[in-house]
């Protein structure tokens, strides 16, 4: 496994959280894929440098030039969105740096190739309900590296899980992401390894958010938080439009284990 080493907190500040530092005043230029129309916020000052937002099709995702990978991934997940997509059939992987990204700023498929990493999609191409949506889905702007062993096993329960809900309820927003606590390791041209992934969950039937947060790892664990935790660890709001109430609470998300052999 090539590795390289990256010091993070010299470049992001070590992510302290202070007060939201998003630019709240201005219309979000996709807000169909955040709740109460707003997608997801920076409150840490050190992820705001050379972040690009990119309106996608079926998502809406922020690239850091920093980091070379998303901060944050949104999609409004519905229920025939994904009995669309079900019907496309097998996904076959074709990554692809983004062009709409400043030079520099994004991620190339070579980063990856021998470096030990899989290519983690924070919106699931398989979650597209056509072929130009998962074409827009295998942007390098929507990936981060994780291991193997997490890409392939409790990562894709998660995702599963969050499908079933939304097909059981009929419509999710979902952000999802890294984080970086401790990370020191990068491929490629400096596209750093997150220490964990989160997906953020907002179901509006029962007015209530939840977060996995999944470590990168060759053993990953999953555990479940409220949006407050997240905010806090990570720097990102993925629902700023949300009360703070809402955000102390935690919606019972279904368990990844049981939905590891769900189609």
């Amino acid at each position: 496994m090539l590795r390289r080493s990256v010091r993070v907190c010299a470049v992001m500040g070590c992510l302290a959280v202070s007060m939201p530092c998003a630019a709240s005043a201005q219309e979000d230029p996709c807000p169909q894929f955040g709740a109460q129309g707003h997608l997801p916020a920076l409150v840490a000052p050190g992820l705001l440098p050379r972040t690009t937002l990119l309106c996608n099709a079926d998502y809406a995702a922020l690239n850091s030039g920093l980091v070379h990978e998303p901060l944050w991934s949104a999609e409004y997940l519905t229920r025939r969105e994904i009995m669309r997509a079900s019907q496309l059939g097998r996904v076959t992987d074709r990554p692809h740096a983004d062009p709409r990204l400043p030079p520099g700023d994004g991620a190339d498929p070579a980063d990856y190739r021998r470096s030990g990493y899989a290519r983690g999609r924070m919106t699931p191409a398989s979650e597209a309900p056509d072929m130009a949506g998962r074409d827009q889905a295998f942007s390098l702007a929507n990936v981060v590296p994780q291991t193997p062993e997490l890409n392939k096993g409790i990562w894709s329960d998660v995702e599963r899980a969050v499908r079933k809900l939304a097909l059981q309820e009929g419509a999710l927003y979902v952000v999802t992401g890294p984080a970086f606590y401790g990370s020191t390791q990068g491929i490629g041209h400096h596209v750093v390894v997150p220490s964990s992934t989160w997906k953020a969950v907002y179901d509006p039937m029962v007015n209530a958010a939840g977060v996995y947060v999944c470590k990168n790892t060759e053993n990953p664990t999953c555990t479940v938080v409220n949006v407050a935790t997240l905010i806090r660890a990570v720097g990102v709001d993925p629902f700023p439009a949300l009360p703070d109430t809402l955000k102390e609470t935690l919606l019972a998300l279904p368990d990844p284990e049981d939905s590891s052999r769900q189609p």
